[in-house]
């Protein structure tokens, strides 16, 4: 192989499929589902609206719009044996508890092992109303409360907020929640689609196929910054000062410290998603009478901005959302799956509809062929 036919690390923008899901364009900071701007999804769509949209190419009426929230409003309430399996868990962390929990989910659906397109999506569809149950009664579990159950009248992002915390959300954090949803839930060939789309290449089913990719976002280079982020501010303090902030950060990039969610793999301008997460960090606290996060978020934004023109992305703002809207931090990764089951399923039923064994070469990079074979007693 010559030098120019390398492969790049990582794969770096190697095209290794096609796809009428997601469009990104880095250069000029665009996301697209099935066409649609990200910023008019997230300022005007439901998040059950882009779900549909993901598996459909297509925005519902307002009869599909109803059948599909009445879908998932049947598939929410997990078996009570998964919810006693639940219980019964070691003190795990949260993606943990989804690898396995979603696992289990499979052994409760009938039609676990049909293949038919029709069956996929059926299959889709729960899987997306059940993981978000299953998050948020985990935290539920987790904190000391005793299980909810969803509530058939509301939404997806009502409805988690619920069931996490045991009281009704109000307008401002349902659509703060449904927009985070929204902005989370496809992002082209990141790691954890392309291994969904991999397993499902195999002909798996689509359960395995979705917690491959579970497995791929509890990795700390793909899930889990956002996370990072709130541990950071949080070890600043509420009451930091900004010189405080400031010299912090500073001296974190005197010794070459990364600082989480600051930087992406495909956006060199500002990610599309970063820009209603702040907006939603600032309109949180302001009614929470609190934002000092927020105020926190936006001087280190403007230090790295400035020290290292590195621009936030997806997850910087949306922890303090996340902490505003009162959501531990152990489910912020778990958050990430509760959306991006959309985008996964999507990419596994696109994979299934136009199937081809996923099957790539590797540079070889070992010792040279042939190699002169010795018996093991002249060795």
């Amino acid at each position: 192989m010559s030098t120019a036919e390398k492969p790049k690390a990582g794969l770096e923008d190697v095209v290794a499929t096609s796809s009428a899901i997601c469009y990104l364009d880095g250069d000029r900071g665009v996301l697209a589902y099935c066409g649609y701007d990200i910023h008019d999804l997230a300022r005007s769509a439901t998040f059950e609206e882009v779900c549909y949209l993901l598996w459909h190419r297509r925005l519902p009426s307002r009869a599909e719009l109803g059948d599909l929230q009445s879908q998932f409003a049947a598939a929410r309430p997990l078996p009570e044996p998964v919810v006693r399996l639940m219980r019964s868990l070691p003190p795990v962390d949260g993606m943990d508890a989804l690898r396995t929990l979603t696992s289990a989910l499979a052994h409760y659906d009938a039609e676990a092992s049909e293949t038919s397109p029709a069956a996929q999506y059926r299959k889709a569809v729960r899987l997306t109303a059940q993981v978000g149950t299953l998050v948020a009664t985990w935290g539920r579990l987790k904190a000391g409360g005793g299980a909810i159950d969803p509530d058939p009248v509301m939404g997806q992002a009502a409805n988690f907020l619920y069931m996490l915390t045991g009281q009704r959300p109000n307008p401002t954090a349902i659509r703060a929640f449904d927009i985070a949803l929204t902005l989370h839930a496809d992002h082209e060939l990141n790691a954890s689609t392309f291994a969904a789309r991999v397993a499902a290449a195999t002909l798996t089913d689509i359960y395995s196929a979705v917690v491959g990719a579970i497995g791929a976002l509890k990795g700390p280079l793909h899930g889990g910054a956002n996370a990072e982020v709130m541990k950071m501010l949080l070890e600043f303090g509420e009451t930091a000062s900004s010189e405080r902030v400031e010299d912090a950060i500073r001296a974190k990039l005197a010794r070459k410290e990364k600082i989480p969610g600051f930087g992406h793999r495909v956006y060199t301008t500002e990610d599309p998603r970063a820009t209603h997460l702040r907006q939603m960090s600032k309109e949180l606290g302001k009614r929470a009478g609190n934002t000092k996060w927020f105020d926190m978020s936006e001087r280190i934004e403007a230090l790295v901005k400035g020290e290292k023109k590195l621009n936030p992305n997806v997850d910087f703002y949306s922890a303090s959302t996340y902490y505003t809207l009162g959501i531990p931090i152990d489910l912020y990764t778990p958050i990430f799956a509760v959306s991006r089951m959309s985008g996964w399923t999507a990419h596994i039923l696109e994979q299934y509809a136009n199937n081809r064994l996923i099957r790539p070469r590797a540079d070889y990079t070992g010792p040279a062929y042939p190699q002169r074979f010795v018996p093991l007693d002249q060795r």
